[in-house]
């Protein structure tokens, strides 16, 4: 049941020229302020047809022409409460009061009398007029005017000091206009046309008011303000429902004043989801009404509205209450005190895992799974729907929980979540601003480029240093972001100009594997193992391209580097560096082929030709295809460890791969030939 009948609920509802007053808390009719101009003359001197003697009415020409005689005077008279003119007569019927028929439909207001010949001859007439206003009630507004023939001959005329002659001081025509607030009626004592307006016995609140030409050839126009009430009105109710069926409308009220002058209705509108409201039915006598014509399915929602008149005194109907019985639909309401959970800033590509609570608050059980709707807005006000599933069937008084996921990915800066429980009505439900959630999130967005690292046999190389011809390159991609991992192989692009200039791109399999990052182990690296075969002697480039998640590059630069190969196992003069040295030495040389020799020795000699030390290749550290710089420093000690002397030393290196020494590589331009002697070099040890 949904009801009104308390003064704060009336308060609710939408009112047209009523009002409520909380004071008296009764229904009053809004003030309301007519204007009128009263227009007069004489034909044909000052006017020249007849709409223009007339009354009019908030500038509408609403009264005119006379249906007397032309020796007139004309009342027209007003409700104070309506401000309505009062009816005379219809058109072509007699006049009340004993005034003229009224002659048209313009003339249905007017009151027309003829005010009579000077002396006797009008005694009767202008009795008739007094009697007429003896017969207007109280508080009415007055307005009379005469008319009076420019052209007739003079003995028909009458003035208003001929009607003193009617009878004793204080009885005739004249003393009444003059006791009614008429001042300068003696001064219609010629041809000479007057309107004078008042309101019967009320001159407190309505002060009269007159004006007069000053002969037959100027117009009279008096202009003036009345005020009063509207006399009809509406009401209309807040909307009702919704409801699964609707059953009965109950309503109840009384009369201010007299009943009789009371006309109510009730109108019952349907209104359906759309908020389309119609017409279904009008209720004129009935306080008790089935809604049974009424289908809910169609109209969920109900809306009442009152028609009040009162032309009479203008005092509404007053409604007590009317009250509406139907089937109740539920009601939820989003319950954040319940379950909510969401983060408000987080890093590009971070799930959100967001949670709230829905609960059923009303009695009555929802009919079906409820229904969700989720949108994400982006900083460019780009709507991005998200998919939910359906949830439970929510009985009374039950909760439950709505849950997803969002990837941040796609959403850099500042975004607003958009939740919406049971959208479009999908059930009927009795309010829906409780069933909504928005909520702002900023994610930070991603814009540090990721960083790539490329090694040859875990060596950084230099730009056309010699590479082995089936070297192990090694390139990582990693990425300070900790929650888009680089599992995609797209984001690592590897491609190698060949020295006939021919440009190859590798594809994942038995040559280069990937290696997708494991953000358990710490770090958002990816890497690729790249292990070719490169045939042909020469020069080669290494074009490898990286990117992010998000699509930052590794650079504004693919990453290139020239490398060199020569398949065919060599080793250069190998010298030591510092040379002389005090403390420790290096030795430094170049390895060609494809592997590394399995065996690779240094000897250090006296002048005489002594081993003194013997430099094994575990001892040298790794080693690799290209140019070689020892982790090992000699120290300037024999086999046993003893320091050597100071003085002039030699040094060789012998090689073995398959069985075979390796040839002596020189590159162009390669001068240290001539620090060697069959194949030995000096080395000098100064401490």
């Amino acid at each position: 049941m949904v009801n009104q009948s308390h003064l704060f609920q009336h308060f609710k509802s939408a009112y047209s020229n009523i009002s409520l007053d909380s004071t008296s808390k009764a229904f009053k009719f809004n003030p309301r302020t007519t204007i009128i101009v009263s227009n007069t003359g004489m034909y044909p001197t000052s006017l020249s047809e007849g709409s223009e003697f007339n009354l009019q009415i908030n500038g509408a020409q609403y009264i005119q022409d006379d249906c007397g005689v032309g020796r007139n005077l004309i009342f027209y008279l007003f409700n104070p409460a309506s401000l309505d003119p009062v009816l005379n007569a219809p058109v072509n019927t007699p006049g009340r009061y004993g005034s003229t028929m009224p002659c048209a439909l313009s003339t249905v207001n007017q009151f027309s009398f003829d005010y009579g010949v000077p002396g006797a001859g009008g005694k009767a007439a202008r009795k008739l007029i007094k009697d007429f206003m003896d017969s207007i009630p109280s508080g009415y507004y007055v307005i009379v005017k005469n008319s009076i023939p420019a052209a007739a001959a003079a003995p028909i005329w009458s003035f208003a000091n001929d009607w003193l002659l009617d009878g004793p001081a204080g009885t005739t025509l004249t003393d009444k206009l003059k006791n009614e607030g008429f001042a300068s009626i003696d001064s219609f004592n010629r041809a000479r046309c007057w309107t004078f307006a008042y309101k019967k016995n009320d001159a407190a609140n309505f002060a009269p008011q007159y004006s007069m030409s000053q002969g037959i050839f100027d117009k009279n126009s008096l202009e003036f303000n009345i005020f009063g009430k509207q006399a009809e009105g509406t009401i209309t109710s807040p909307v009702f429902g919704p409801s699964k069926k609707w059953e009965f409308l109950h309503w109840r009220g009384s009369s201010q004043e007299n009943p009789t002058a009371d006309i109510t209705n009730i109108g019952v509108y349907g209104i359906n989801n759309a908020g389309s409201a119609t017409l279904l039915k009008t209720i004129t006598s009935a306080r008790d009404t089935t809604l049974d014509f009424v289908d809910a399915n169609l109209y969920p929602y109900l809306q009442l509205k009152m028609y009040n008149s009162d032309f009479s005194v203008a005092t509404p109907y007053q409604l007590n209450y009317w009250r509406v019985n139907g089937q109740v639909v539920p009601e939820g309401a989003v319950a954040g005190n319940i379950l909510y959970q969401m983060k408000d800033t987080v890093d590009q590509g971070e799930i959100i895992d967001f949670k709230v609570a829905f609960k059923n608050i009303s009695p009555a059980k929802f009919d079906s799974a409820m229904k969700f709707k989720a949108v994400i807005t982006d900083y460019n006000n780009q709507p991005h729907p998200l998919t939910v599933p359906n949830g439970k069937i929510l009985i009374a008084g039950d909760t439950l929980s709505i849950r997803f996921k969002i990837d941040t990915k796609d959403y850099p800066g500042n975004n607003t979540l958009f939740v919406d429980v049971n959208p479009n009505n999908d059930q009927p439900e009795q309010l829906h601003f409780n069933n909504v959630l928005f909520k702002d999130f900023f994610v930070r967005p991603d814009n540090f480029n990721p960083l790539l690292d490329v090694t040859f046999d875990g060596v950084h190389i230099l730009n056309k240093d010699i590479v082995a011809a089936k070297p192990h390159i090694y390139i990582k991609l990693k990425d300070e972001n900790k929650t888009l991992a680089l599992t995609d192989t797209a984001s690592i692009k590897v491609q190698v100009r060949y020295p006939d200039n021919t440009l190859h791109s590798y594809n994942f399999g038995d040559t280069m594997r990937f290696n997708p990052a494991n953000l358990g182990a710490g770090e958002n690296s990816a890497s690729i193992d790249f292990m070719p075969y490169f045939p042909l002697d020469g020069d080669y480039e290494l074009i490898v391209s990286g990117k992010d998640v998000i699509g930052n590059k590794a650079g504004s630069l693919d990453y290139h580097v020239m490398f060199n190969v020569i398949n065919k196992p060599m080793i250069s003069n190998l010298l030591n560096y510092p040379n002389p040295f005090t403390t420790s030495t290096a030795f430094l040389f170049t390895v060609t082929g494809s592997e590394v020799p399995q065996n690779i020795r240094i000897q250090i000699l006296t002048i005489t030709g002594k081993v003194v030390r013997e430099i094994t290749k575990d001892e040298l550290g790794p080693l690799h295809i290209g140019r070689n710089i020892t982790d090992f420093k000699w120290d300037g000690t024999d086999r046993y460890g003893q320091k050597l002397a100071n003085g002039v030393y030699l040094y060789k290196v012998l090689t073995n791969l398959n069985g075979k020494s390796l040839d002596k590589y020189q590159a162009d331009g390669d001068k240290t030939d001539k620090y060697f002697n069959k194949g030995y070099g000096k080395m000098v040890l100064i401490r």
